[in-house]
């Protein structure tokens, strides 16, 4: 009950546990990241060799987001707690393994930090309450499927489904917006960007999307309501596509070459959960709409 009486009593007590407590998650983040896709990988793996009734080699040692404990790529020196420590011991230890002295990929910190900024600032914007709690749990969630569509152009069903029916279960009271508007946001968020696959597919014989990016669009229809649709659809349009003609003009990315969308969907979606009455109602003062 103390802890409680000082986050309400103390305004900057909780943005300040939030973002060291991000900063935490922020390390298992990476954990999740990099392990998870090979984690799938195996499975499906495995799954069609027994489908296809084919002899299936198991692998030796286990491997989860636990086992094997974390060490360096390079010369897999084991990482010990103090080595461990987010972002700070990215700092003493100069971006190097303390064993072979080979450069740690500055990511890792990055992560970490804009995990617990992320987090802090949410816990700020909301204020202490149960609407904080579950927004910096969210972000966490698109922080991760942010970089794991960036490294392996997937979307994992196992992060994206249950946190889609939790958005659900959490509007049951009207969180961040009715029942009524989270199903329906759920379900139009799927449908629209589905439609957009088919119609592209049927025009052009390629897919322009993953079946992953529907079901993120859902998951963020079902936490934030079918009014925020267009505006998360509008926001990583416009950010994709910059980012897209940035590559091939500057870099001279083969324009034939898929780039995720996950990113753009996550990023545009934690805006709207920050912004998004305001960036709505300036929208529809532009364009003369109106939603109820």
């Amino acid at each position: 009950m103390q802890i409680l009486d000082i986050l309400n009593t103390y305004p900057p007590a909780f943005p300040i546990i939030s973002a060291i407590f991000g900063l935490m998650i922020g390390s298992f983040l990476n954990v999740v990241i990099f392990r998870l896709p090979v984690i799938l990988q195996r499975e499906w793996k495995q799954q069609c060799e027994e489908f296809l009734e084919l002899e299936s080699k198991k692998e030796d040692k286990p491997y989860n987001l636990s086992t094997p404990a974390s060490s360096c790529p390079h010369c897999d020196h084991k990482i010990r707690p103090w080595e461990n420590i987010p972002v700070i011991s990215y700092l003493f230890l100069r971006g190097k393994c303390s064993a072979c002295k080979k450069n740690i990929s500055v990511r890792y910190p990055l992560i970490e930090l804009t995990c617990g900024l992320m987090s802090g600032f949410i816990a700020w914007k909301f204020g202490f309450g149960f609407e904080a709690i579950a927004a910096i749990v969210l972000t966490w969630v698109l922080i991760a499927l942010s970089m794991i569509d960036f490294d392996t152009k997937l979307l994992p069903d196992i992060i994206t489904i249950p946190v889609l029916w939790l958005g659900i279960l959490i509007n049951i009271n009207g969180t961040f917006t009715s029942l009524e508007s989270s199903v329906i946001g759920a379900m139009a968020g799927y449908l629209s960007l589905w439609s957009i696959y088919q119609i592209h597919h049927f025009f052009t014989g390629r897919e322009g999307m993953g079946f992953g990016d529907f079901k993120l669009l859902a998951l963020l229809g079902a936490w934030l309501g079918w009014q925020s649709l267009l505006m998360v659809v509008l926001l990583s349009s416009l950010v994709g596509a910059i980012v897209g003609i940035s590559l091939i003009i500057i870099m001279g990315r083969d324009r034939m070459l898929p780039i995720p969308f996950g990113p753009y969907l996550a990023s545009a979606g934690w805006i709207s959960l920050v912004w998004g009455d305001q960036l709505l109602q300036i929208y529809l003062g532009v364009s003369g709409l109106q939603i109820t």
